[in-house]
């Protein structure tokens, strides 16, 4: 009864009563699509993968990473800014909408927002939140106990070309796919004024990258990509794409038959470590637009986790982070928010 009174009453404050992938050789253990062009020219710069590792503190804990600000060097762009910290495309404008994104400026203050909620469910295998272009891998405890997340930005299937919804598994490890386009994408191609070969071997060329994960969902895999600025983005033909240096590491510590669920979650509620409820709210995918239908997955977010534990709930404040989906964790707890206003006050 609880759940559904706490239901009843977000109901209330929210104002409510492709063919994908094909690809050929070289197995870890190619035959994929999706993406085409020439390769971006990408340098050799200081990218790394350590910073979107998190140790998770117990099974009650939600709320992971922090949100933190540096500073732009004069031959950055944001997007090497975004790379460098484990972020994709649509992350770095959503936390920097007035920051010019081929050249933020020497000195420049760039916002980073790398503190997220994890998605629901079993905490194990590989998670992909469609809307949030995140994936997030859960790697079997050390010997030593510690368990921690990986968090990794990607790209999704285009509207047109949507990513699967649903459970499935890693089926096989590539190294140096090959890519056969598929008809579909063959068509495209020709429509725009260019031809694709049947066969794109290993290469730059190959818009798979060196690596692919395969799905136990045909013609679907996640992959690296030859085309990294557009990480972030809804710019492939149904796979999951990610940094070339994110692949390279995540694909070795995946194993045949690791679960992996990609989900459709634009609203993540959870509990941060001192105790306190925040959501996370993203911009829905472009077939999902119904304004109602938004509402009652934010409320089914915040009901199901004060199923088992409850708290003083904010309306105004979750109706605002509804409503202005930034893709940032917010404090939505009625106290939390006194105590800032209070401490603010006191510290004029």
């Amino acid at each position: 009864m609880l759940r559904y009174w706490h239901a009843w009453c977000l109901l209330l404050a929210l104002g409510l009563g492709a063919a994908a992938p094909g690809l050929a050789e070289e197995s870890l253990d190619g035959q994929a699509l999706d993406g085409e062009g020439q390769a971006d020219s990408d340098e050799s710069r200081d990218y790394g993968t350590e910073q979107n590792v998190f140790t998770l503190s117990g099974p009650d804990v939600d709320v992971v990473g922090e949100v933190t600000t540096v500073t732009a060097r004069e031959e950055d762009t944001l997007l090497d800014i975004a790379r460098r910290h484990g972020l994709g495309y649509r992350e770095i404008r959503r936390a920097n909408p007035e920051v010019d994104v081929w050249m933020p400026g020497e000195g420049t203050e760039v916002t980073v927002p790398t503190r997220f909620i994890l998605p629901p469910g079993p905490r194990e295998g590989i998670v992909i939140n469609l809307p949030e272009m995140r994936l997030y891998h859960f790697p079997r405890p050390g010997p030593d106990g510690r368990q921690v997340v990986e968090t990794y930005p990607i790209s999704i299937g285009r509207m047109d070309w949507s990513t699967p919804i649903g459970e499935t598994e890693v089926t096989v490890r590539l190294e140096n796919p090959a890519w056969f386009p598929p008809e579909s994408v063959r068509e495209r191609a020709e429509a725009n004024g260019r031809t694709l070969p049947r066969r794109v071997e290993p290469g730059p060329d190959n818009p798979l990258g060196k690596y692919a994960i395969g799905l136990d969902l045909p013609g679907y895999f996640i992959h690296g990509t030859n085309k990294p600025a557009g990480v972030g983005m809804r710019a492939s033909s149904g796979c999951i794409r990610m940094y070339p240096e994110d692949i390279e590491g995540l694909i070795h510590r995946v194993d045949r038959g690791m679960s992996v669920r990609i989900v459709n979650e634009p609203f993540k509620a959870g509990w941060s470590e001192d105790g306190e409820l925040y959501l996370q709210a993203y911009p829905g995918l472009e077939e999902d637009a119904s304004e109602d239908g938004r509402r009652t997955a934010a409320v089914k977010a915040v009901a199901d986790v004060l199923t088992d534990r409850p708290a003083r709930v904010d309306y105004e404040r979750l109706k605002r982070v509804v409503a202005e989906a930034k893709g940032r964790p917010e404090a939505i707890t009625r106290d939390v928010i006194r105590s800032g206003v209070a401490q603010a006050e006191a510290s004029r």
